[in-house]
């Protein structure tokens, strides 16, 4: 038996914020019953933790398939790290991944940092059927460009990005890894909010996406003239990420709470 965990992560309450699957492997196991565990636990995402002599080896897996980079199932895992004692309350978690190595560490006051590459957004045509697949709404379209692409619509209102209702079955004809909605923030303390949607890989809406963070720090701190920014996702269950520009990568910090503490057998 190994452990298996659902942690709700960038959130300081459970049932918010968006929750991980969390599985430490004692040993490998075939990708395809990752990918049906993933499929079982029906969230966003399930990580997968193996050690690699002195790495730690992480893996994600959405319902549908396995992804490049995700950033609440990696605070999950560190979260899980620090909590299984695993790892020493002050270590800094180090992973290595599709998207190559990613760090997370513990802050002074109980959140976590991570250390991600920033995925920055260009001017770009928007795939066919994308805005009609979202309801029409008007404003500039941006890409990341990735080999796994995300397209970014910047509108005006938030109140737009708050009332979308997209067509899902539409939205998983755009040939497009993501979606994400952005304008800027509508309260105190809220620089931008966003939603994300990604039907292609099994997500009709993500409730609170750290790699969509990759790509709207570097969006909105050009036009903000800011390198820290604070994000709010507007999902029915939102979440708050904090931004911080460094270079060519970007820090999101957030908070991650225990939900469900089980086990599960591994196949031999």
């Amino acid at each position: 038996m190994t452990d298996l965990w659902l942690v709700d992560a960038f959130t300081d309450a459970p049932f918010r914020g968006n929750p991980a699957g969390v599985c430490w492997l004692d040993h490998p196991v075939p990708d395809q019953w990752m990918q049906s565990l993933a499929m079982e636990m029906n969230q966003a995402e399930t990580a997968f933790l193996l050690r690699e002599a002195d790495q730690l080896r992480l893996r994600w897996f959405t319902p549908a398939s396995e992804v490049d980079l995700c950033g609440h199932a990696t605070l999950a895992s560190a979260h899980f790290l620090w909590a299984t004692g695993r790892l020493a309350p002050d270590a800094v978690a180090r992973f290595r991944t599709r998207s190559g190595l990613l760090s997370a560490a513990p802050t002074p006051d109980g959140a976590i940092t991570l250390d991600f590459p920033a995925t920055p957004a260009s001017p770009a045509e928007p795939p066919a059927g994308l805005r009609a697949a979202l309801g029409s709404p008007t404003g500039e379209v941006w890409s990341n460009h990735k080999p796994q692409a995300d397209y970014l619509i910047r509108v005006d209102d938030p109140a737009v990005v708050r009332a979308l209702e997209p067509d899902f079955a539409a939205l998983r004809r755009v040939e497009a890894r993501g979606v994400i909605v952005t304008a800027p923030g509508d309260r105190p303390g809220v620089d931008f909010i966003s939603r994300f949607f990604a039907p292609r890989f099994g997500v009709d809406e993500d409730p609170v996406t750290g790699s969509a963070h990759c790509t709207l720090a570097p969006f909105w701190a050009a036009r903000l003239g800011r390198d820290t920014l604070t994000g709010y996702q507007a999902s029915r269950r939102g979440g708050t990420v904090m931004t911080r520009l460094v270079g060519d990568r970007v820090e999101l910090t957030g908070r991650a709470v225990t939900v469900v503490r089980g086990s599960i057998d591994l196949p031999t």
